[in-house]
């Protein structure tokens, strides 16, 4: 975190117009001594002057060779054209090469790749201009980046795998290069890598570093060509196995790790493939940086599988949770719905969250008290909303700190919930005091970022207040003289030659002249001769002059004096809050979660959301799909949903276009809102805590049916059997529609009763209406159908059906699709009559083989009443005579549901 106050300051450096050489130039007093530099909690290496290949100012020379396959020079998707523009990730024009001859890293194991070929990074500095550089790398699949829908992607992964026995077992280390925080997991995944895949989604990587023994060729593992295959767009980066090392990687961990999170030694000090992870990752980021880690200035924190829900990334699509699956920039979302986030933290909290909800019914109810608090006090809600605004990221902290007055923190003063309260007894800390008051002794209290290229400089140029050093007020006066100058000698060309020019000033150019004027109106139709570089755009003009040029190149050489200057009073600056650094990890968490939890109260004031409930039961009492509120701008029709253990199953029907995926979606969306601390659109909902949530989803109107259809079908319900538990909640929409109908019948009834063994939440949409008798074999399965009504057309003699998307119980009775399909059709009506007769003798067999015996019909009244009470038991909260009466209630349903001794089904 030190860095990041540095960043708004030094980073000036890299952003000024051209001429700025940066910090490492000299000013007109010649270049000071040398100083540590901290970027981001990073400290800077020394720099080789003899690199090999890479000359002192990082430009590469003879020798360097190769680009990785498909790439072309200097083409690097968003990076390169920022880096080429001289802006790194730590805001300095920098070379990041460091000597390969001391590393001989580069892999001898693959083959067909020149040994003095070395792969470049995305993340090189150089390498807008070099071919590749990375001596690291052995091997390398791709080399475009991946960009976040939402922001530049700048996560670096590790991943290591065991190997023989141990094959299985997974340890990850990432680390955001914009935030110095790494997060190490470890685990073990089955043989189809979901759990790895659904981390690496919700990271959204930037370049994902493995062991050089993964893609041996001839030998490659299953992992690397299941990770490539799902992230075709992210540089792939192999190293050498011998980095992967666990001891290397504790002891990187005890030496950078920051006081505040020592008890990460205790997790992680037997998981040894996320250690050798880190020790991997913390090495590279170290040399494609040019940096290490200042000691004890690293965020690090463990986090395992086990206390989130897994949401496979097929589903996370499905549900359309973070990206629209037509139209990708498009906010119908879930995200989209909740995201009324202030801040670039908060955001991301909110999406990772949503990929990876929660499972602890105690943390979610403690944030679902906060939001309630959020709800029922406004001045609370405004007051924090008005200070969580001010903050803009974790890496511009140090502006941040000098425009938040100190007494915005009894903001959370009042609050009674835990959570808040914990929240602000922990920004009550000390050291934000210190850290203040030192900041606010050097840092100008106005200082901010700004847009437009002239007011940042001007920012950059008095960050620092004056008489903090006297050099640097002499150098700022040159330069406020200079400017004036160059003002006072435009207005004076104007005047001599009676033209309305004015000053305007470009990152390109520097300061300039415009003007506006017709080309008639100018004396014989041409500028006067003592100005160049005209350029003109309709009736804008565009020149300058010999005389601004010079005074444009004194501008700039005054420009790199002050810049060099308060760079180096930003790090004495640095160096004296550095002890107190580990207090902001804090405060960039608090930010971060009071921003999402704002923003899920506030989405709460937008709709008719209720605060969930979580027991054994997932009852939803009239809720409605929040994304379609979104779009429709209204509220959609709303259906109840019930599914308990004994009544774990349910199977719904009804026609094309009635409303079955949607409702399906909507289970699973409020399930996930729940999950994170949202309230959810409803009159009331309860749920039961799922562990892992799958769904397969069918489109309605498509009647594609193909082998590959058919295959994606396959491995969909394949990865759900494998994975599922009874903890799941299980969402299959249209299976078996990729192949025959007895074939898809035969897949949807075994698929069925494996499902059935497990007390999972299943709710499986079908047209295969055979499959709706099977609850006479289970009495844990129920039947739903969403109704549709049938209208004479206008002509009298057609019908047409309306949707009411209203669900109903029981299987529904719209039957033989394709024979309403073509009665309307120009088929003769002797061949409808022949197919209807023809489809109601199958009917009556199917029927006949399907019927319930009455034993089994009292079988099933039984175990319905038996779960009832048993829900009664643990989840009532009626009175006594309430209660009595909802026992009443059910022994009069019991009764009715056996039948009569002795009375035949007919």
């Amino acid at each position: 975190m030190a860095g990041a106050g540095g960043r708004a300051v030094a980073s000036a450096t890299s952003e000024s117009c051209p001429g700025s050489s940066g910090p490492s130039t000299p000013g007109a007093g010649g270049r000071a001594e040398q100083t540590p530099r901290y970027m981001l909690g990073l400290l800077q290496t020394p720099r080789s002057s003899d690199s090999t290949g890479v000359s002192s100012e990082g430009r590469p020379q003879a020798g360097w060779g190769g680009r990785r396959p498909g790439r072309a020079a200097g083409s690097s998707g968003p990076e390169a054209a920022r880096l080429e523009r001289g802006e790194s990730y730590f805001g300095d024009k920098s070379s990041c090469v460091e000597n390969t001859s001391t590393l001989n890293l580069t892999s001898s194991s693959v083959q067909g790749l020149n040994s003095t070929c070395i792969g470049k990074t995305p993340l090189s500095c150089s390498r807008s201009v070099c071919g590749s550089h990375t001596p690291l790398m052995g091997y390398s699949v791709t080399s475009s980046s991946t960009v976040s829908p939402h922001a530049v992607a700048s996560v670096i992964v590790a991943v290591v795998e065991g190997r023989g026995l141990a094959r299985g077992e997974v340890g990850m280390a990432s680390i955001d290069l914009k935030n110095p925080e790494m997060i190490l997991s470890q685990f073990a995944d089955n043989a189809t890598y979901a759990k790895v895949i659904t981390k690496l989604k919700i990271l959204t990587p930037l370049e994902i570093i493995m062991s050089n023994t993964a893609c041996d060729a001839g030998n490659t593992t299953k992992l690397f060509s299941l990770i490539t295959e799902h992230f075709k767009n992210v540089t792939f980066t192999t190293v050498q196995r011998k980095y992967f090392n666990e001891t290397k990687g504790l002891e990187y961990i005890e030496q950078l790790c920051a006081p505040e999170f020592s008890t990460i030694f205790m997790e992680v000090q037997s998981k040894y493939y996320c250690l050798a992870a880190a020790a991997a990752l913390l090495k590279y980021v170290e040399f494609i940086q040019n940096s290490v880690y200042a000691p004890k200035s690293l965020k690090v924190r463990f986090q395992g599988s086990e206390k989130t829900a897994m949401i496979d990334p097929s589903s996370a699509q499905n549900l359309e949770l973070v990206i629209n699956n037509r139209d990708s920039r498009n906010g119908h979302t879930l995200l989209a719905v909740l995201n009324y986030t202030k801040t670039p933290g908060g955001s991301r909290r909110l999406r990772s969250n949503i990929l990876e909800p929660l499972v602890d019914a105690e943390t979610i109810n403690m944030r679902l008290d906060c939001v309630q608090e959020l709800l029922q006090d406004e001045e609370l809600f405004f007051g924090l909303r008005a200070v969580i605004s001010k903050f803009l990221d974790t890496e511009q902290l140090l502006s941040v700190l000098v425009q938040i007055p100190k007494q915005d923190t009894a903001a959370l003063r009042s609050c009674n919930t835990q959570l808040l309260k914990a929240y602000y007894n922990s920004l009550e800390d000390t050291r934000f005091g210190i850290i203040l008051e030192k900041i606010t002794t050097v840092i100008n209290d106005e200082t901010r970022y700004t847009k437009g290229c002239l007011s940042m400089r001007t920012q950059k140029c008095y960050a620092v207040k004056p008489n903090v050093n006297e050099f640097l007020d002499i150098a700022r006066r040159t330069y406020t003289e200079i400017v004036d100058d160059i003002a006072d000698m435009i207005t004076q060309l104007a005047e001599k030659y009676s033209l309305p020019m004015k000053t305007s000033f470009s990152s390109a150019r520097g300061f300039f002249i415009q003007m506006n004027a017709d080309c008639a109106t100018l004396p014989n139709g041409q500028l006067p001769s003592e100005f160049t570089k005209i350029t003109k755009m309709k009736n804008t003009y565009s020149f300058t002059s010999a005389d601004l040029i010079k005074m444009n190149e004194r501008c700039q050489e005054s420009l790199r004096e002050i810049y060099h200057m308060t760079y180096l009073i930003v790090c004495k600056l640095l160096n004296e809050i550095y002890e107190h650094i580990p207090c902001l990890y804090k405060l960039s968490d608090i930010v971060s979660m009071l921003d999402m939890l704002l923003s899920l109260a506030h989405t709460c004031t937008l709709s008719d959301y209720v605060r969930p409930e979580f027991t054994d039961t997932l009852a939803i009492k009239h809720g409605w799909h929040p994304i379609l509120e979104k779009i429709a701008m209204e509220k959609p029709v709303s259906n109840n949903t019930y599914l308990t253990e004994g009544n774990n199953f349910v199977i719904i029907t009804g026609p094309n276009m009635s409303g079955k995926s949607t409702y399906l979606k909507q289970i699973a969306l409020c399930q996930i809102m729940a999950q994170i601390g949202s309230y959810v659109p409803a009159e009331y909902c309860s749920f039961r805590i799922a562990e892992q949530i799958f769904t397969r989803i069918g489109v309605d109107d498509d009647i594609e049916t193909n082998a590959s259809t058919f295959m994606k079908e396959m491995k969909e319900i394949t990865y759900i059997i494998q994975n599922a538990n009874d903890k799941s909640l299980i969402i299959i929409d249209e299976l078996g529609r990729g192949t025959s109908a007895e074939e898809g019948i035969g897949i949807c009834y075994a698929a069925c009763e494996y499902l059935l063994n497990l007390k999972a939440f299943t709710l499986f949409a079908t047209h295969f209406l055979e499959l709706c008798h099977i609850d006479a074999l289970y009495p844990n399965v129920e039947n739903y159908h969403f109704e549709v009504q049938h209208v004479r057309c206008s002509d009298g003699n057609k019908e047409k059906i309306a949707y009411t998307y209203t669900l109903s119980k029981g299987y529904t009775e719209e039957k033989n699709y394709g024979l309403k399909a073509a009665e309307v059709s120009s088929l003769p009506s002797s061949v409808i009559l022949d197919a209807k007769e023809i489809t109601n003798h199958i009917a009556k067999q199917i029927l006949h083989r399907q019927k319930s015996t009455p034993e089994m019909m009292k079988e099933r009244a039984v175990y319905h009443l038996a779960m009832r009470l048993v829900q009664t038991a643990r989840n009532s909260r009626l009175d006594p005579d309430s209660l009595r009466i909802y026992l009443k209630g059910l022994k009069r349903r019991y009764e009715a549901s056996c039948p009569a001794p002795g009375k035949s089904d007919e």
